[in-house]
């Protein structure tokens, strides 16, 4: 019998989920401010250096050098490759696109997750799962709209990084468990870190001491919601959770349309809606066919 967890745990969990989701929201919109006066490089750069100094002295002080173990070397430095590339196509795109649009279109990545299962692990789907992916793409379609005049090549980075990400979840999924933990935690950022570090010596210039502080505030930023969302993990399970993950698209749309001033298409709207209910049918599907796994009886 699965244990049924006290509300106010499950409470917990979604309030820190939904303050992750905000704080990330946030911290992005920053980044396209600064970008007024950087280039997209100075900014991540700065970003990294503060987040993977935070993240080394917090796991420092509460697991040693544990985090500098692994046993999965490759599998380590292949997610952390694939959240560079997602953050660096999403930083480029910044400066060029609204921010809810781009933040609907890294969304669909549990439906790219779902199509590369399919293709790389040879795991099986049902008609109803790949209608949920034909909606999605659909939804992908109407955000990005091509030949409307309303979107250009950078919503295509855009959506490219979505496919990044799905990489970044197939690897994370693999690396769970709490051996792994502390080594997947630091190299989130410790291998973008040495990436964007060699880009910006060798293409740009470090960005100007005088924004050492918001620089350290959206680090900050980023290791409060890394923390938020792993204890929000540790009251309810991510079954229970990663609907409300999709909260982030909103908080990014009211940063769009409030601090930016971006207009809300309704194509973007209709296909943001789609992508959304089409990962969340996914995600409930998956939760029935856990169930059902889980109560046929074990063969000897």
């Amino acid at each position: 019998m699965i244990p049924i967890r006290p509300i106010g745990a499950v409470t917990k969990g979604i309030a820190l989920v939904l303050l992750a989701c905000l704080i990330f929201s946030t911290q992005d919109t920053i980044g396209k401010q600064l970008m007024l006066t950087m280039t997209a490089f100075q900014v991540i750069w700065g970003r990294y250096v503060v987040q993977t100094a935070v993240m080394t002295g917090y796991l420092a002080s509460t697991s040693g050098l544990r985090f500098l173990k692994t046993r999965h070397p490759f599998l380590q430095i292949a997610r952390g490759l694939a959240q560079t590339v997602t953050t660096g196509l999403v930083y480029v795109s910044l400066p060029h696109v609204p921010i809810g649009d781009i933040t609907a279109l890294v969304f669909c990545s549990p439906i790219l997750v779902t199509l590369l299962s399919v293709v790389f692990l040879k795991e099986k789907i049902g008609r109803h799962r790949i209608a949920a992916v034909i909606i999605g793409f659909v939804g992908v379609y109407l955000i990005i709209l091509p030949g409307s005049g309303e979107t250009n090549f950078y919503h295509i980075l855009a959506f490219l990084s979505a496919f990044s990400n799905a990489t970044y979840i197939m690897i994370t999924r693999h690396l769970a468990g709490p051996e792994e933990a502390p080594a997947t935690q630091f190299n989130t950022t410790a291998v973008g870190l040495l990436i964007f570090t060699v880009i910006l010596l060798t293409t740009d210039t470090p960005p100007p001491l005088s924004s050492a502080p918001i620089f350290i505030l959206i680090g900050v930023m980023a290791a409060i919601g890394h923390f938020s969302m792993v204890k929000g993990l540790s009251y309810a399970p991510a079954s229970v959770l990663s609907p409300y993950l999709y909260s982030q698209v909103l908080f990014a749309a009211l940063y769009s349309v409030f601090w930016f001033g971006d207009s809300l298409r309704l194509s973007m709207v209709v296909g943001t809606t789609l992508l959304i209910l089409s990962g969340v049918y996914i995600w409930w599907r998956e939760r029935i066919r856990s169930a059902e796994s889980a109560s046929r009886p074990s063969r000897a």
